[in-house]
């Protein structure tokens, strides 16, 4: 009898135990699984929307900002070159832009929140290469034989974008240049990554 009651006390103390330290080790082995689930600071910061002050920026002045590991274009048009955007509505592909890939709030031939400021996804929608920001006009032969009259040039495969990102008749890229989600702060900070209608 004596020793039933000291193997009973043994047995309850050894399942304590064991018990304990199991639980102990399954919460060592959750909690690094758990926060794993969690996204990375690298990953936070690449989805972080990113400022921008457009009030340093000349007219015809362009700036390249990086978002999302892409280059995003931020150029400041002079009113002369807003004005020419309808004019080459003959020669674009899609000159509405109804195939791009744009935030809904953005439309018409100047494709912006402010017609002065474009803001657009530096990567050609052909193979991804960086367009080259040319406002010179007449400096590149266009494939209608139209006038240059500035914009960007692909000098991969010689894909050409108006000063709206607006895809040219004639060349490899099938679509306009992306337009990213963007608001403005204040009238000068640009904040890209965040919608207008959120902002």
């Amino acid at each position: 009898m004596a020793n039933d009651g000291v193997n009973t006390t043994r047995r309850r103390f050894l399942t304590a135990a064991t018990t304990v330290v199991g639980a102990a080790g399954a919460v060592g082995v959750a909690v690094p699984f758990v926060g794993s689930w969690n996204p990375s600071a690298k990953a936070k910061a690449a989805g972080a929307p990113v400022k921008f002050d457009i009030s340093k920026l000349e007219p015809g002045e362009m700036k390249v900002v990086e978002w999302r590991g892409k280059p995003v274009y931020v150029v400041r048009r002079n009113a002369e070159a807003v004005a020419q955007l309808e004019s080459l509505e003959g020669s674009l592909k899609d000159p509405g832009s109804s195939e791009a890939s744009q935030p809904q709030y953005i439309s018409g031939a100047e494709r912006a929140l402010n017609p002065e400021y474009m803001v657009l996804v530096g990567l050609c929608t052909h193979l991804g290469c960086a367009p080259k920001y040319r406002p010179e006009v007449g400096t590149i032969p266009t494939s209608d034989g139209s006038e240059w009259v500035g914009g960007f040039f692909c000098p991969c495969h010689g894909s050409m974008f108006d000063l709206s990102g607006r895809v040219y008749k004639g060349v490899p890229a099938s679509a306009n240049l992306e337009i990213p989600p963007y608001s403005y702060e204040g009238g000068s900070i640009l904040v890209i990554g965040v919608d207008q209608e959120t902002a």
